[in-house]
């Protein structure tokens, strides 16, 4: 009778565990490369295949399908970027993400969602991005709640942007990208390689007084460079 109940104690707390693991389980494919390309038909793929561990939304419905290498026209729609795109290229490694915002009036936002935990050392979100050459609205949230990026720097085919995710550290929320509506132009994000960091992004400030002191830096250089010419 007693092993009885020390083995249920046991099986308890087995299962107790077990369901925090499970709850608590971090996020996954932040980098896209996961993806597994298993055509449903040409250029159509299960959004499981193409992108693990996300869920796909237009508005508040939930897509079981998306394309890749195929991107839409004027409707809100989410697709892979492959190595093999010939509209584009990936901003890192093979794939990207590419989210399009409808262009009309009865158009909703394209998102992707994933719900995880948050690294308790967890201090900014990074992310690099890249808009078409109409951009509109890019909104990242956790929880629900819009976040406040910022560009933190400009490379040759993207932008890295940060948000400060202090308040979230150590919790599990859902963090969702979306391109929201724009009506009359089409509205469309490139995104790749979310991280989390422990680094504190800069404040507007800081960033511009970075910037003033490279240009004061270049200057000087170039002003050098003229006279050693001389």
């Amino acid at each position: 009778m007693k092993l009885d109940k020390i083995k249920g104690t046991v099986m308890g707390i087995f299962l107790l565990a077990s369901r925090h693991t499970c709850l608590s389980q971090g996020f996954i494919n932040l980098d896209f490369e996961s993806a597994k390309i298993i055509p449903i038909s040409p250029t159509v793929i299960a959004v499981t295949n193409a992108l693990p561990g996300w869920t796909v939304y237009l508005g508040n419905n939930s897509q079981s399908q998306i394309t890749y290498d195929n991107p839409a026209l004027g409707s809100a729609w989410v697709s892979l970027i492959t190595i093999n795109d010939p509209y584009g290229a990936p901003l890192s490694g093979s794939y990207s993400v590419y989210l399009q915002g409808g262009a009309y009036p009865d158009t909703p936002a394209a998102t992707i969602s994933q719900t995880g935990l948050i690294p308790g050392w967890a201090v900014s979100l990074l992310f690099e991005g890249r808009t078409g050459t109409e951009p509109g609205a890019l909104e990242v949230s956790l929880d629900g709640q819009a976040l406040n990026f910022s560009a933190l720097s400009t490379e040759a085919n993207y932008t890295l942007y940060g948000a400060d995710i202090s308040a979230f550290a150590g919790t599990t929320e859902t963090l969702a990208f979306s391109a929201l509506q724009n009506v009359g132009l089409y509205n469309s994000w490139e995104i790749d390689n979310i991280q989390f960091s422990p680094s504190p992004v800069p404040e507007p400030g800081e960033l511009a007084l970075a910037a003033l002191g490279g240009l004061l830096l270049a200057c000087r250089r170039w002003k050098f460079f003229r006279y050693e010419k001389r």
